[in-house]
């Protein structure tokens, strides 16, 4: 094949292909025409306190108020009363605080007992921390997550977990944001993203159950 046919092929091939559409834009282009999906799936979970971790993160006084967050401060009383039947079933529990944050800020709700660990991060509580050593001393295969925010600490520590090899169940009604977008992307991020999907589970604290030790 001479090169001048070669060449009117490949004019025709572009002439032929679909224009591209004058309406497409980036996403902020678009930005209202988005819809969101439909809602993610709440599953009941029971779990082994043997091999199971309580995560608690950051429910601390700058982060978790009625002025910054008042749904965090909604959430304090239902983690509060999983935390109890938590330790009361045996379950290993560990907090966490931001980066300027003090054990003496933390909730009432959300008091660490004498032994139970506190580690201190920005948003992926397994930076610059020892939360993987901690878990892999305690046997862990599976970790509930708790805190706020729902895009900072709980999505990306989830995530951090799930790289891991860990199973993350994160109860939607126990993380919390300044805004219900926030809290709903989180969701459906967990679910449908390729870093957590195979290994998150949504639910509620009410849903899930414990076998004791």
């Amino acid at each position: 094949m001479n090169a001048s046919r070669s060449a009117f092929i490949f004019l025709t091939f572009l002439l032929l292909m679909p224009a591209p559409s004058v309406m497409a834009g980036t996403i902020v282009d678009e930005w209202a025409a988005v819809q969101p999906p439909a809602p993610v799936e709440l599953k009941s979970v029971t779990v082994n306190a043997t091999d199971t971790a309580f995560l608690v993160l950051d429910i601390e006084q700058r982060t978790c108020n009625m002025e910054a967050r008042p749904r965090c401060v909604e959430s304090a009383p239902r983690i509060g009363a999983f935390l109890a039947k938590a330790r009361e079933a045996g379950m290993p529990v560990v907090h966490s605080l931001t980066s300027k944050g003090t054990p003496d800020t933390i909730l009432p709700q959300a008091l660490p007992l004498p032994g139970e660990p506190i580690v201190q991060s920005s948003v992926d509580k397994f930076y610059n921390t020892d939360l993987d050593v901690i878990l892999k001393k305690l046997g862990v295969s599976t970790v509930i997550i708790t805190g706020t925010t729902a895009e900072g600490a709980v999505l990306h520590t989830a995530t951090g977990a799930a790289m891991r090899g860990l199973s993350v169940i994160v109860p939607v009604d126990g993380m919390s944001a300044a805004t219900l977008y926030a809290e709903q992307y989180t969701a459906w991020h967990l679910v449908n993203a390729p870093g957590t999907r195979a290994k998150a589970s949504l639910t509620r604290l009410d849903m899930i159950g414990i076998n004791k030790k």
